[in-house]
């Protein structure tokens, strides 16, 4: 994870005027701020054909025939994808990767941000290419890519063998497996998803379909002695390396450990299940019924119910407590600990706990504007576009990125100034 400890706390506002770049360019598109909130950038078209990026008033020395997916990495690299001569690739800060390709798409960044990892094609053939060095294998398809925290492991669904749209037996007996640092699986399985690696880089977990009708998990191409009516991502157990998964049996939905049942109470629905950081809470997003969602621990549901939908589960650093996103009648709240926000907007975004656990802060937005809210308490100021908050490490100030009337604001705000 990226040491905020390096980001400047001192309490105030820095400005950058935005507003003006329109006169530089022929236009501007969608802009990105930096995680310590330095930098705000954005693609800008020169003329026909000539494009490049704007960071803090200034450009790139270098110009490409088209800038896509502009984004900043953990650490605070500036990244996008762009076109040179027909050819695509990845540029960070500026400088191009040495290699380029028919096409790349999906990036994808370690936790530290140090890694960099994007699919490609060449010659209609497709790999991974990781900080621009590319598998030593292609395939003719891939898709569901995954990486792991370190950013130093990548996996992907491939297919191993070419079918044709009436081969429906061909595809009945598999051609699709999961490849691993470019290396492919010896087991070919109907269809492959989501994946998970472990952290010790070694074991790749993956949702299977090993029929028609039969879905399991399967990890480094050995599947589950059990099938399942349906199956959702699994996850390692950070301690023991075993693997979790949600899994459908008959009409209900539970929780599998090396396909096994573990929990005792079945659902309408269970999925992003996570451990909290102590290791002795499991977390998931359950419906105990149809249209009724919350959250369950260790597979004991909260009372607390949501008519429409509930996401982005979240667990505070001290595993002591838990919050997610629901959506009932409408509208979106942040709710935690089996109880929800009296605060309810037009859409709410992931939630983030201070790093001492007493605080939960969210982006929201309502009639159109973007602020923060903090335990319920939302921000005063109203503004155009909003990044989601940032506690330092004490958890007494936050980082508050926004762009209000054409002008950039970095704002370090004392947190029980906001809360007042």
């Amino acid at each position: 994870m990226v040491d905020t400890n390096e980001f400047d706390w001192e309490i105030g506002e820095k400005t950058t005027a935005i507003n003006g770049w329109k006169d530089q360019f022929r236009w501007i598109e969608e802009s990105y701020v930096s995680p310590d909130g330095e930098k705000v950038a954005a693609i800008v078209n020169i003329d026909e054909g000539e494009f490049n990026v704007c960071v803090n008033g200034k450009t790139w020395e270098s110009t490409f025939d088209k800038i896509w997916h502009l984004r900043f990495t953990p650490n605070g690299r500036l990244t996008c994808l762009v076109s040179e001569m027909g050819e695509w690739t990845m540029a960070v800060d500026g400088e191009s990767w040495e290699d380029k390709f028919g096409y790349v798409w999906n990036p994808i960044f370690s936790q530290d941000g140090r890694n960099i990892a994007v699919a490609v094609q060449q010659d209609m053939k497709y790999c991974m290419a990781i900080n621009g060095k590319t598998w030593e294998d292609t395939y003719s398809t891939m898709t569901n890519m995954a990486m792991s925290p370190d950013g130093t492991t990548i996996a992907a669904v491939v297919q191993m063998e070419d079918f044709g749209e009436v081969e429906i037996r061909k595809f009945q007996e598999g051609c699709f497996t999961a490849a691993l640092n470019g290396k492919a699986w010896d087991t070919k399985f109907v269809n492959l998803w989501d994946m998970s690696i472990s952290n010790d880089n070694k074991n790749l977990a993956a949702e299977v379909r090993t029929s028609l009708y039969d879905y399991t998990i399967a990890v480094n191409g050995k599947v589950w002695d059990k099938t399942f009516s349906g199956v959702w991502k699994p996850i390692f157990h950070p301690e023991k390396g075993t693997v979790i998964a949600p899994v459908k049996t008959g009409p209900a939905w539970t929780m599998a450990e090396d396909g096994n049942i573990i929990w005792d109470k079945e659902f309408a629905q269970v999925w992003q299940q996570q451990f909290s950081p102590d290791n002795k809470i499991l977390a998931a997003i359950v419906a105990p019924a149809f249209g009724k969602w919350t959250i369950a621990i260790n597979g004991s549901p909260w009372s607390i119910l949501f008519n429409e939908f509930v996401t982005d589960l979240v667990i505070s650093p001290d595993s002591s407590r838990i919050a997610a996103l629901g959506k009932g009648n409408g509208k979106w709240t942040v709710f935690a600990d089996n109880r929800s926000w009296d605060n309810k907007f037009d859409m709410a975004y992931k939630p983030v706990f201070s790093p001492d656990s007493r605080y939960l802060a969210a982006k929201v937005e309502k009639d159109g504007r973007y602020t923060i809210a903090i335990n319920d308490k939302v921000w005063s100021r109203q503004c155009d576009a909003i990044w989601d908050p940032t506690f330092n490490q004490n958890g007494d100030k936050v980082l508050v990125r926004s762009i209000e009337n054409g002008t950039y604001y970095r704002r370090v705000i004392d947190v029980a100034e906001l809360m007042r």
